[in-house]
């Protein structure tokens, strides 16, 4: 129980501490709906919860029937095993068949090659090996794409016909590797991604170890990413009050052709009382 309270506290500055507590004890338990989880954050993998359950239902509002998730950098693989099951639960919950797949090289980290943007203060090579068979046996739906990014994206894209991409976590920790994976973003056709698809970026907070900063790792990617591009934009999600809530973006694709579709309430009014 002290466990317990004690992860609910180190989650709770952005929620309330009770609803952080009764979050634990339904993770840790694996036990209610998946509405009930969701109200109170009670998966293992927060962020992913909240960016797949935002796409899938993106998805259903504008009549698609599957939608794609990707994890980028999948190291041991807790995260991509967290994805697999969120990606079960809500089929079940929403009727939408989620497709899984996790990015990594298998071998762990490669050289930063002293380049202070991969911030070697922090990073080595080696960090994050994967048990690559281990990992197979563990996983049921998921796909297991190894190899350089750089290599590994543009052949998924040509495979990936019509489904759109809906949820993305970059977890990559080089500025080097996630600039090459946010290539996925050019290589694919704009319908097959959804005109909002949600991201998940690990490190963009961090400890004073890490110092994490617009010049460096991840956020110097976005921040060039967005400079290159007129018509798509990673931008933060700004109405969140979660533990996740510095971690999420929003990649808008302002020329998607069901970007401007209407997605909202239909009878949204506001008498006099």
């Amino acid at each position: 129980m002290m466990s317990i309270i004690g992860e609910a506290v180190r989650v709770s500055y952005r929620s309330p501490l009770w609803v952080a507590v009764i979050g634990q004890v339904l993770n840790r338990l694996n036990i209610g709906s998946f509405h009930l989880r969701y109200c109170f954050d009670a998966f293992p993998k927060k962020g992913y919860a909240y960016g797949l359950t935002q796409a899938v239902s993106l998805a259903k509002n504008l009549g698609h029937k599957r939608v794609a998730a990707l994890e980028f950098g999948v190291a041991g693989g807790n995260g991509l095993v967290a994805l697999e099951q969120l990606a079960r639960m809500l089929e079940a919950e929403r009727g939408v068949e989620v497709s899984v797949f996790g990015f990594d090289t298998g071998v762990g980290l490669p050289s930063t090659g002293n380049d202070y943007r991969d911030l070697p203060y922090h990073w080595q090579q080696g960090f994050y090996r994967m048990d690559v068979e281990k990992l197979r046996r563990r996983l049921t739906k998921a796909q297991l794409i190894l190899g350089d990014v750089r290599d590994t994206v543009a052949p998924f894209i040509s495979q990936l016909g019509d489904m759109p991409i809906g949820f993305v976590s970059f977890d990559l920790d080089y500025y080097s590797s996630t600039a090459a994976a946010l290539r996925l973003f050019d290589a694919a056709a704009p319908t097959q991604m959804l005109p909002r698809l949600f991201v998940y970026f690990d490190d963009v907070i961090g400890a004073s170890d890490e110092l994490y900063n617009e010049y460096t790792g991840q956020l110097l990617a976005i921040r060039e990413f967005n400079a290159a591009h007129e018509n798509m934009k990673l931008a933060q999600i700004r109405h969140l009050r979660r533990p996740y809530a510095l971690n999420m973006y929003c990649l808008h694709q302002f020329a998607h052709p069901d970007y401007c579709t209407f997605i909202g309430e239909k009878n949204q009014q506001a008498p006099l009382s």
